[in-house]
């Protein structure tokens, strides 16, 4: 029987964690795709990264999944794409699904709070 750790170092196994600095720079460049995977009302207390898509991690396989009625167009499978959530575990959780669903360049920067206490550009 799996526990809630085993999910974790798996998905933490199949989606690199980058530097904050990486993701800064990506996030720069303007030629990746950053994604929250926060609910609503945790993005709603701290905001989230600058121009970033909005999908909760409860949500993830239908925004993703073309075929689905609920898919977020802003999620095509070439995309670079950079995770965050509140401490890093669902944001591995989320990339870890979006690898399983034929995404390859997912990337996991971790909380909010690292991205905020490294500058980087936040929105409400």
């Amino acid at each position: 029987m799996k526990s809630a750790k085993d999910y974790l170092d798996e998905a933490n196994t199949q989606v690199p964690r980058v530097p904050v600095e990486d993701a800064l720079k990506k996030h720069a460049e303007g030629n990746a795709l950053f994604i929250d995977v926060r609910d609503s009302g945790a993005i709603e207390k701290t905001g989230t990264i600058a121009g970033a898509a909005r999908v909760p991690r409860g949500f993830m396989e239908f925004a993703a999944d073309d075929s689905s009625q609920y898919h977020n167009p802003v999620l095509k499978k070439d995309a670079e794409i950079y995770l965050v959530c509140g401490a890093g575990g669902q944001a591995a959780l989320a990339g870890k699904t979006l690898k399983e669903m034929g995404f390859e360049k997912v990337h996991n920067i971790g909380g909010i709070g690292d991205w905020k206490n490294a500058g980087g550009p936040m929105e409400d």
